[in-house]
């Protein structure tokens, strides 16, 4: 991809976030935009660093995570391309509370400056209220994934990831087949889920051999999705 050709006022335009913005107010928006190119396993920033813009993946896969004092790694938050993050913290004036690690053997990253985005918001109601919007959007998914860990097993944890937006569209699952693609290892992910990569993988094969899954590396068939839903551990 050729950066210089690249049409930010068009890309920000795809964003929801964004989506309601007239052309003058993109290009006011574009100008404290940066792209930036990172390979495999660079690190975009640290837990502790000043933090003054946030970020929205473009192509690729970037990993939040926090490191314990004994060096184990928690994975945070998983993003692809679309994603947001690092706007509450940039809003609060506080130094990132996790570190960004790219995970894709190239990773484009879009870089957008606060002063920027507090400019929009003082010329721009609508906007100060679709920020809020997703910074709830957020909010509630972390109170999700700290309802999933407390309340859920290892098993339903891996079951609600592989189905996604399927267990929280209807109480009922509808029954299809499909092929969910891992975006990233099965380390980050069990990790993400707080699950060990072993007990991650323990799960995967006691599904396989109950025929509600094939595995084939990052693909993964889910030969009936209400019965994967369903599906009681033994």
């Amino acid at each position: 991809m050729n950066l210089d050709q690249f049409n930010i006022p068009r890309y920000l335009a795809t964003l929801p976030l964004f989506s309601r913005l007239d052309q003058g107010e993109l290009e006011r928006l574009a100008q404290g935009c940066v792209l930036r190119r990172f390979e495999r396993g660079k690190l975009v920033f640290r837990q502790g660093e000043p933090c003054d813009e946030f970020h929205v993946v473009v192509v690729g896969q970037v990993k939040l995570f926090v490191l314990s004092p004994a060096g184990t790694e928690k994975v945070i938050e998983l993003c692809g391309p679309g994603h947001s993050f690092a706007e509450a913290v940039m809003f609060m004036g506080m130094p990132y509370v996790v570190s960004a690690q790219t995970l894709s053997s190239e990773t484009l990253l879009m870089t957008i400056e606060k002063q920027v985005v507090l400019d929009e918001i003082t010329s721009n109601s609508s906007f100060a209220l679709r920020m809020l919007a997703g910074l709830s959007r957020r909010l509630h998914g972390l109170i999700k994934d700290v309802e999933g860990y407390a309340l859920h097993s290892g098993v339903q944890r891996v079951i609600g990831y592989l189905l996604g937006d399927r267990m929280n569209e209807s109480e009922e699952v509808v029954s299809e087949s499909i092929t969910v693609t891992l975006p990233v290892s099965k380390a980050a992910i069990a990790s993400r889920l707080s699950l060990t990569p072993e007990y991650f993988s323990r799960v995967l094969n006691e599904l396989e051999t109950a025929g509600l899954i094939h595995v084939d590396k990052r693909d993964i068939r889910i030969t009936d999705t209400a019965r994967l839903a369903n599906y009681q551990p033994r």
